[in-house]
């Protein structure tokens, strides 16, 4: 491993982080929203940037591919079905109330086809966070991609998928700290959110790793980060008060259908497949 060519990238993608995060603290709302959305295309351009200060080819070995397989299908139907298990596993969350006539459901409800109900919320959720995800969600996705599963799976190879999972998630965990401090999804404990992101992105890398290397293409993660984007926030919506330690994809729910995910995979890798 090129330990050199890994500090570029680390700062090309750590420092502007760090702007954003100081940009945030002191913009509204809504430009905050805008502001944690542009930062995905920030991996990127830190891949750019090592290479070309490295003077070696732009995305050269990152994995983009156009050759599709099965994987592809697998790994973007996977996303709707960890949403909803995490639905499942909020409820079994200390206090969590099951409340889809809930203010923001009524609102939401009132401006769909009547008699649509919470089930069919859920439903058209799916629809269109599948479809989101793999055109705009999966564009926005890709800059976050190319990097993760793509620049640091090439620095890494050589190294076991499992050492690979656990360096390379521990960076993405940690990127996202500036503006994990700003409130983004731990709003109710931001320093504390760090830590968690950081175990969030750990659990969460080997299933994008997996799909990445089954597939041999980084579009395929992509497309899987870009659903689970658009559908992660379904458990806020429907199941009340409020809790960012335990509740939704980044809380401990998340995070325990996400241990039994890699559970499965590994189990499947190691009796079934045997790769």
């Amino acid at each position: 491993m090129d330990r050199k060519k890994l500090i570029i990238f680390i700062l090309a993608a750590f420092l502007p982080m760090i702007g954003v995060g100081v940009a945030m603290h002191f913009s509204a709302p809504i430009l905050k929203y805008v502001l944690s959305a542009g930062v995905m295309f920030i991996p990127t351009l830190a891949v750019i940037i090592t290479q070309v200060l490295c003077k070696e080819p732009i995305l050269n070995g990152v994995g983009i591919s156009f050759k599709f397989n099965r994987w592809w299908v697998i790994g973007w139907l996977l996303i709707p079905i960890i949403a909803l298990a995490i639905v499942g596993m909020t409820l079994l969350m200390p206090g969590a109330k099951w409340t889809p006539d809930n203010e923001t459901m009524k609102m939401v409800l009132q401006a769909m086809p009547e008699g649509l109900g919470v089930w069919g919320f859920i439903g058209v959720t799916m629809l269109s966070g599948l479809l989101s995800g793999v055109t705009i969600n999966a564009v926005f996705a890709l800059g976050e991609e190319i990097a993760w599963r793509g620049f640091l799976l090439n620095m890494f190879s050589g190294k076991k998928f499992w050492k690979v999972a656990l360096c390379t998630g521990i960076i993405w965990g940690l990127w996202h700290a500036p503006i994990i401090l700003n409130g983004h999804n731990y709003p109710q404990h931001p320093v504390v959110g760090v830590f968690l992101m950081v175990v969030f992105c750990v659990l969460m890398t080997p299933i994008l790793m997996y799909f990445r290397q089954k597939s041999g293409s980084v579009i395929v993660p992509a497309i899987m980060h870009g659903t689970f984007n658009a559908v992660a926030g379904l458990t806020l919506m429907i199941i009340t008060p409020a809790n960012d330690l335990l509740y939704g994809a980044t809380g401990l729910a998340g995070m325990i259908v996400l241990l039994i995910v890699n559970l499965c995979l590994f189990l499947f890798d190691r009796f079934v497949s045997k790769e």
